[in-house]
């Protein structure tokens, strides 16, 4: 077993930051360079997180021989150009969500890797909660039964990119990002949700997406705002399994809603974590103690740690400790889903997966085009 992965992050922004933040919690990482078109932000994560190397070009870094894996945290139609550069160049690589700008943009990337020998892995960290854990437990167990209904939700009430304070304007403009609430936050819990059913093959999908509410008129004529800020979805999935999605960055309510899972002999809610099944004859509720559980576990169990996050599994499967989750296969999936609900807003009717698999083209732009700041 190797003791340390060398690690290349390209992109040290607000997400390179927070992924720089999570290797230096993982023994087994060593970041040994970075690479960014602005150099204030190589010489922060020099100083900040005392990597060695920073190079304005991300191809030096490639160049390197002893780097292991490379780490691609840019925006979304960045994604797919770096990551197949990173494979060819002989790198395993890590790339932020969502997988890319579309559908195309990420068969390409998976394809190449698979084509190279290569892994690649995407940033689902909710696939390694412990409320995911704890629902796969019961899933993998049977104690749900036969699946055969789910629900993915995200909520914010008002917490849009940019025009709302948060984040920068790359977020929210289509030719940068792709995609608004569904590619910001509704790749994790559409993959969460598919991971625990089982990641089947997608049939069909109905969608609507929308852009209502009030923003700062500065804001959005600086931004670009051209994304949706709210997506829905209705997914027909191979096994008969049914799944509704509810993504919002901005609505009027209260998001008292949650993702769940149900089956024929029981039900999952994930926040809060619940059980819902029959016994005795009489509807049943149950509640868990997930700390203690998972206590438990990292006790017992000797790799569990290798599944405490996204990044730590990742190390963990370079280093030879444990598998790779198909979290790439997963993801390809979920952006499936997500340019479907597209596709079926723009055409106004459900669509198949082969239709959003056809009309799906390249959104990638190049590497070196720089950020939008707001000064």
């Amino acid at each position: 077993m190797r003791d340390k992965i060398r690690i290349g992050i390209i992109g040290v922004g607000q997400i390179g930051t927070h992924h720089l933040q999570n290797y230096a919690k993982i023994p087994a990482a060593q970041v040994v360079a970075v690479a960014d078109l602005f150099p204030e932000k190589i010489e922060a994560a020099k100083k900040n997180f005392g990597v060695p190397d920073g190079y304005a070009d991300f191809k030096d870094l490639l160049a390197r021989e002893d780097i292991d894996a490379v780490d691609v945290c840019v925006h979304n139609n960045k994604h797919n150009p770096l990551t197949v550069a990173a494979l060819k160049a002989g790198k395993d690589v890590y790339c932020e969500k969502p997988m890319a700008g579309t559908y195309r943009d990420a068969a390409v990337m998976l394809e190449t890797a698979r084509a190279l020998g290569r892994r690649l892995d995407i940033q689902i960290g909710t696939l390694f909660s412990i409320e995911t854990k704890a629902a796969k437990r019961l899933i993998d167990e049977g104690h749900l039964g036969k699946l055969y209904y789910a629900r993915s939700y995200g909520f914010r009430r008002r917490g849009r990119p940019f025009v709302d304070g948060y984040g920068t304007a790359n977020f929210v403009d289509k030719s940068i990002c792709a995609g608004g609430a569904l590619y910001d936050m509704g790749i994790y819990h559409i993959s969460n949700i598919l991971y625990l059913l089982g990641n089947p093959e997608v049939k069909t999908i109905t969608g609507a997406t929308h852009q209502e509410l009030e923003m700062y008129e500065d804001r959005r004529r600086f931004s670009n705002f051209s994304v949706e800020e709210m997506g829905l979805g209705w997914v027909r999935l191979a096994g008969g399994i049914s799944m509704d999605i509810e993504e919002s960055w901005a609505m009027h309510h209260d998001g008292s809603e949650s993702p769940k899972v149900c089956g024929s002999k029981g039900g999952v809610k994930l926040s809060p974590f619940s059980y819902f099944s029959s016994l005795g004859d009489m509807p049943m509720t149950s509640t868990f103690d997930l700390q203690a559980s998972d206590t438990r576990w990292h006790a017992c169990f000797p790799d569990t740690d290798a599944y405490d996050s996204a990044q730590a599994h990742w190390v963990a499967a370079l280093r030879g400790r444990v598998d790779l989750m198909p979290c790439a296969e997963i993801a390809l999936n979920t952006m499936l889903i997500s340019e479907g609900i597209f596709l079926s807003s723009k055409l106004g009717r459900e669509v198949t997966a082969d239709e959003v698999k056809d009309k799906s083209v390249s959104l990638a732009i190049d590497p070196y085009t720089p950020e939008k700041v707001w000064k």
